[in-house]
């Protein structure tokens, strides 16, 4: 059994919560889809839904940018293995994390009506693809978290040489857990490349939670830190 990525789980009981995986970015500044890096074998987005479905969710849905065949036939595999996966294709990827984000707002919705309970799903674990190092207990201890947003803390990484800025606080971002409802309401609010973190800032504080977790700090998103994450282990080198 795989530790921290296993989906042989299928016999416990399925949660309150849904699932967004944001896996539309265009990998720009990284020169190929982060998605279809590998760690352990097999590409990114693969290890990352398979951590989500370790959670028991009641569905995970899978953002990813159109007219990417190689990361819709990724996908593709694990979707048509676990019936909790459903993959939505993003149009418009280049516009930016807030339109992945309604897209899998509007597709739990759906999934909702078509359940004929609405209100089945209480909240929503929002996942990226990049953050090497996520595991299985770090979604356990947001999911316990009973605040309205509980988010992830960690520092920034600027360059592989010296990858943590300490200098400032903890940033908070994904993965977080947050209200179902809320995260309705905010439907409307999310434009271009603002996503929750300036909503979040806006709750009182007693409604925050955080998890810190300075392994969340290393995402992937130049090649230097791709290097960086190759020599380290955490992804497996070129084949």
């Amino acid at each position: 059994m795989n530790s921290g990525t296993s989906i042989e789980n299928t016999d416990r009981q399925t949660k309150d919560h849904a699932i967004i995986i944001l896996a539309s970015g265009l990998s720009q500044r990284l020169g190929q889809p982060k998605q279809l890096l590998i760690k352990n074998g097999e590409p990114l987005i693969n290890y990352m839904i398979r951590l989500a479905v370790s959670t028991n969710p009641q569905s995970i849905v899978v953002v990813i940018p159109d007219k990417h065949l190689a990361v819709a036939n990724a996908v593709a595999e694990l979707a048509m293995q676990y019936p909790a996966v459903k993959v939505v294709v993003n149009p418009k990827p280049e516009t930016g994390m807030a339109d992945s984000l309604r897209l899998g707002i509007e597709s739990i919705a759906s999934l909702e009506i078509a359940s004929l309970d609405a209100d089945s799903i209480e909240r929503v674990l929002i996942i990226g693809v990049d953050q090497v190092l996520l595991n299985e207990s770090h979604l356990t201890a947001l999911l316990a978290g009973k605040q309205f947003v509980v988010a992830s803390g960690y520092y920034s990484w600027h360059k592989a040489n010296k990858p943590i800025n300490t200098d400032n606080k903890h940033i908070i971002g994904l993965p977080l857990v947050t209200n179902h409802k809320l995260l309705r309401q905010w439907q409307s609010e999310l434009i271009g490349d603002k996503g929750l973190r300036h909503l979040i800032r806006g709750l009182p504080a007693d409604q925050i939670g955080t998890v810190i977790n300075d392994n969340l700090s290393y995402d992937i998103d130049t090649p230097e830190q791709l290097a960086y994450a190759r020599q380290q282990g955490w992804l497996d080198k070129k084949s």
